[in-house]
């Protein structure tokens, strides 16, 4: 099965992730390309310096210079960026010039042949064209139990709200947001997590999860869990107010 990867080129938390994902995918698949998509974690993509005084408005400056701290070491080590994984493993990149869902885009994506996509942190909306292109579907992975905490920054909401656990969700990609068919959930307890720890153990857990989902589609033996609009909670990016009520709660990001 031909597998085209959508993702970001994240400084953080994918590398390592990407690189367990491509080495343990199962022998009937393979990553035939991977569209690299720019940074953006408001959601769209902003100046660096616009990024930078959100992120500093919203966080605090202790929040920017840790993060860009390490995205500093990252720019230094270029093993251990995303770009580095998927091209050492002999996986064509595509840098796309327009909207994922343009037709020079759509063009790109299927002359690779693809019989599933696969998005992991991709940061556009999919329009019916791109959903449509491969015959399997398109999967998605969100970090939180669907239909819950659908939209942007779930471990950051779920201890807001003082969850007592949370989880991954591997759904077949429809025209919403996060609001597709589950193919594979996994839950984690939240216990002493912070932020970050908590992101880490999803992209972990979630690069296991989309594994299962790619075996469940080569063997078609899977039966969907539903993802309905009536139970959903959504929640957007977080505000400055939201960031003192997290931190007056006990909530760490580090």
């Amino acid at each position: 099965m031909n597998i085209v990867l959508i993702t970001q080129d994240d400084p953080f938390y994918l590398a390592d992730n990407l690189k367990h994902l491509i080495q343990n995918l199962p022998g009937h698949s393979k990553i035939v390309g991977c569209v690299l998509l720019s940074v953006s974690p408001f959601g769209k993509k902003e100046s660096f310096l616009s990024k930078s005084l959100k992120t500093v408005s919203i966080f605090g400056i202790h929040f920017f210079l840790t993060y860009s701290l390490q995205f500093v070491l990252s720019k230094l080590n270029k093993k251990k960026s995303v770009a580095h994984i998927i091209g050492s493993n002999n996986i064509p990149i595509l840098r796309l010039n327009s909207s994922i869902n343009s037709d020079e885009s759509l063009n790109m994506i299927s002359a690779l042949k693809p019989d599933l996509l696969v998005s992991v942190a991709g940061n556009e909306i999919f329009k019916k064209a791109l959903i449509d292109l491969a015959p399997n579907g398109c999967l998605n992975l969100h970090s939180s139990l669907l239909p819950k905490y659908r939209g942007l920054m779930p471990s950051f909401w779920v201890l807001k709200n003082n969850e007592d656990r949370t989880g991954v969700s591997v759904f077949f990609v429809d025209e919403g947001i996060d609001s597709g068919e589950i193919l594979v959930q996994k839950e984690i307890e939240i216990g002493l997590h912070t932020q970050k720890s908590l992101i880490v153990e999803s992209k972990s857990l979630g690069m296991v999860a989309i594994i299962e989902a790619i075996e469940k589609i080569h063997r078609s033996d899977f039966i969907c869990i539903e993802n309905p609009d009536d139970e959903m909670t959504y929640f957007g990016f977080p505000t400055a107010t939201d960031v003192k009520d997290f931190r007056s709660m006990g909530g760490n990001f580090f």
